[in-house]
């Protein structure tokens, strides 16, 4: 019997050191997981505490200015930057007119308020948190009252260092650095392609229709010149050179208009102007013409130098002018 015993108890004696173990265990493994809840916990509150860091100084041209780290309420009081804060997806309330009225933001602007620097009341009822617009703006005292207000100097800077200034303000600077970096180095690759297929001394002009008036248009101003003449390094026939010297657009009359054609034309054309030109013999003899070397564009999608603008445009030039 006492044999017998003395089995039993060490059986017994294990089966205790065992769930003793077992019990120290699982009141470790708590441990472990209470210590990593709480370092989740933290992890998490620092990461919250980052992105809800309020505000930043952003030096503008006019001085600091204490701007929201990451704004959710957007007003663009012009038309030349909505596409720049578009393209970094950043939710605006409100935009001009203009660039509702551009087909390649319609859609993404339908809920978007039209304002104007003049509209002070429907702009203090979207309740901004940050308003961008040019330097010439109406009302910069009363608009800096309703939310921080930076304004740009049009042309002061080329149109990829503009991207850079919005990615700054809008604490997005490493997505605005990405897409300049791409975007100067897939366009100047196309130009490459471009000059190869046309030859590199062809020239090519930018015309226009507006306010009942014919244009022709030198460098940086919009309608795909920074990228036909910047980015691609196409020539600009020297009547145009020298008749936009001065303000970047030049009006001609239709009798004058063979003389600032190029051997290709980029024709930003609004559907409500008068074109009736076209349809003149003076201007159907003007050898681009007759060599069907004119290229049609729609001016409302044509206007502006900002990315999504830019993009669009740099497709229409592969379209037309390599065919692909």
């Amino acid at each position: 019997m006492r044999k017998l015993f003395v089995p039993f108890i060490l059986v017994l004696v294990l089966l205790l050191s065992a769930c003793g173990a077992n019990s120290a265990k699982d009141t470790t493994g708590d441990a472990a997981s209470s210590n990593e809840s709480t370092s989740s916990s933290t992890d998490s509150s620092a990461s919250s505490s980052d992105s809800d860091s309020g505000t930043f100084t952003y030096q503008s041209e006019t001085g600091p200015v204490e701007v929201p780290s990451h704004p959710q309420r957007v007003v663009v009081l012009t038309r030349f930057l909505t596409g720049n804060v578009m393209a970094l997806d950043v939710p605006l309330v409100g935009v001009d007119e203009m660039s509702k009225e551009n087909p390649n933001f319609k859609e993404k602007l339908a809920n978007t308020e039209a304002v104007t620097d003049e509209s002070l009341e429907k702009i203090i009822e979207l309740n901004p948190d940050l308003i961008i617009g040019l330097s010439d703006i109406k009302n910069i005292d009363k608009l800096k009252q309703i939310a921080p207000t930076v304004t740009y100097t049009y042309g002061k800077v080329d149109f990829l260092k503009q991207q850079l200034e919005i990615g700054k303000l809008v604490n997005k600077e490493k997505e605005a650095q990405a897409w300049v970096d791409d975007f100067d180095a897939r366009s100047k690759k196309v130009g490459e392609e471009i000059k190869a297929k046309i030859g590199a001394n062809a020239s090519v002009s930018v015309i226009e229709t507006f306010n009942k008036q014919l244009y022709v248009y030198g460098e940086k101003f919009g309608r795909g010149t920074e990228i036909l003449y910047d980015q691609f390094g196409l020539a600009m026939p020297e009547k145009v050179k020298e008749a936009t010297k001065k303000d970047g657009f030049f009006a001609v009359s239709n009798e004058v208009l063979k003389d600032y054609m190029g051997d290709y034309v980029i024709f930003s054309k609004n559907a409500d102007e008068d074109n009736s030109f076209q349809n003149t013999e003076t201007y159907k003899n003007i050898p681009a013409v007759k060599n069907n070397q004119v290229f049609e564009a729609d001016a409302k999608a044509f206007y502006f130098n900002d990315p999504l603008s830019m993009e669009y445009q740099l497709e229409f030039f592969i379209q037309h002018f390599l065919g692909k």
